[in-house]
């Protein structure tokens, strides 16, 4: 992990940001933009939060499909993408930026989604580190508001000047998600790491080797509120 914060602003194989369609969802999102860094950081935050839609089913973890150019122009991805996704558009308007990670048990994913990952425990949950006025803030751009509302999850905001991390109780008094480790900071995204870890800890994720199982977790949300009805987490 580089402290060179010109290092940080740098395009990389998975950053790719220099490319027109990364550019495009800048120009989009920062149209009329004063230039001020915080307020386009949390701009670009609510746009990769609601602009791309969050799903863990039918996504493309190949080094190609890893691109935040290929993740913007697929519309979708889950925490390791968009977490990348919102590093590369922060780099690319001269914001540091890096990727971290956490394993986390997450109490209120849908019955399936816990039968393929093999538990509660989800490795490698990604969030963005940002530097803003002289200090390295958390952001996780992840669960949109569509998402939040079908899982009864508030909807997490960002507001440039303090930590965006998901709490451990939910706005009812569940518990949502606990981090139990964390493996770093990271330059660009450690593809071998991450992708290797998943295929390692959650094999039935996969239903090819870096092409996640189909489903959709808005139609699974009705299970996942059937079960809290009952009084269930599991």
């Amino acid at each position: 992990m580089s402290e060179n914060l010109h290092e940080l602003m740098r395009p990389t194989e998975f950053m790719d940001y220099e490319s027109e369609t990364v550019r495009a969802f800048i120009a989009k999102t920062l149209a009329g933009s004063a230039g001020d860094p915080v307020e386009d950081a949390v701009k670009l935050y609510y746009a990769v939060r609601d602009g791309l839609r969050y799903e863990v089913y039918g996504n493309d973890l190949s080094r190609e499909g890893m691109k935040a150019s290929a993740i913007i122009e697929r519309g979708f991805g889950f925490c390791i993408h968009k977490a990348l996704v919102y590093a590369a558009t922060l780099r690319a308007i001269g914001i540091p930026s890096r990727v971290t990670y956490g394993d986390v048990r997450n109490h209120l994913a849908s019955p399936r989604l816990r039968e393929l990952v093999g538990g509660d425990l989800f490795r490698f949950h990604s969030l963005t580190q940002v530097y803003l006025n002289g200090r390295w803030l958390k952001a996780t751009p992840v669960f949109t508001k569509t998402l939040c509302r079908l899982y009864k999850i508030r909807p997490l905001d960002f507001d440039g000047h303090s930590d965006a991390v998901y709490h451990p109780y939910d706005e009812e008094g569940r518990q949502h998600m606990e981090f139990v480790r964390w493996h770093g900071e990271f330059d660009d995204f450690p593809y071998d790491l991450v992708i290797g870890g998943f295929q390692t800890h959650h094999p039935k994720l996969f239903a090819s080797n870096t092409k996640t199982a189909t489903g959709s977790l808005e139609e699974e949300s009705a299970d996942q509120r059937a079960l809290l009805a009952t009084g269930g987490s599991k």
